[in-house]
């Protein structure tokens, strides 16, 4: 006869795998990548939101709307959106700098206030970036005589 006593080695469970099966393209899709976003979309993002604000006339300080303005008659030359916009874009956060020349007759504080919340509403909301700061140089204020300026045409 033989001896039919077992072991505890001998009375070891099938190996079974408790790994789950995965699939191709199982998962979540936020996890399979990165966004990152360049300075410059942020930056046109809050162009747009400052322009749209009611007393702010132009962005930027004279002499790069000047400029601005030289460049945009060239030809092939193209629009600055972006002037008088500076963003320093991380991972999650960003930081913007704006220069804004504002109407004759409105308050600046009340266009500073409006300018901000709509900037961080907007650049928030679009690219999913907190905004930390914004900060609002005041460059110039746009009188109801002052002609728009243009650059003599260079041929005539």
């Amino acid at each position: 006869m033989t001896d039919m006593t077992t072991t505890p080695e001998d009375e070891q469970e099938p190996q079974v795998s408790t790994r789950k099966a995965t699939r191709r393209g199982g998962g979540d899709p936020a996890t399979r990548g990165r966004t990152t976003i360049a300075d410059g979309v942020v930056e046109k993002i809050a162009a747009l939101a400052a322009r749209d604000v009611v007393g702010v006339h132009a962005l930027g300080s004279g002499l790069a709307r000047t400029f601005g303005a030289v460049r945009d008659r060239v030809p092939g030359g193209s629009k600055s959106v972006t002037r008088g916009v500076k963003a320093e874009v991380g991972e999650v956060q960003t930081a913007l700098d704006l220069e804004i020349v504002v109407d004759y007759g409105v308050s600046i504080g009340d266009v500073a206030h409006a300018v901000r919340e709509n900037v961080i509403t907007a650049v928030e909301r679009m690219a999913g970036l907190e905004v930390v700061e914004v900060n609002i140089a005041v460059s110039d204020v746009k009188l109801p005589e002052e002609e728009e300026e243009e650059p003599e045409p260079r041929i005539q």
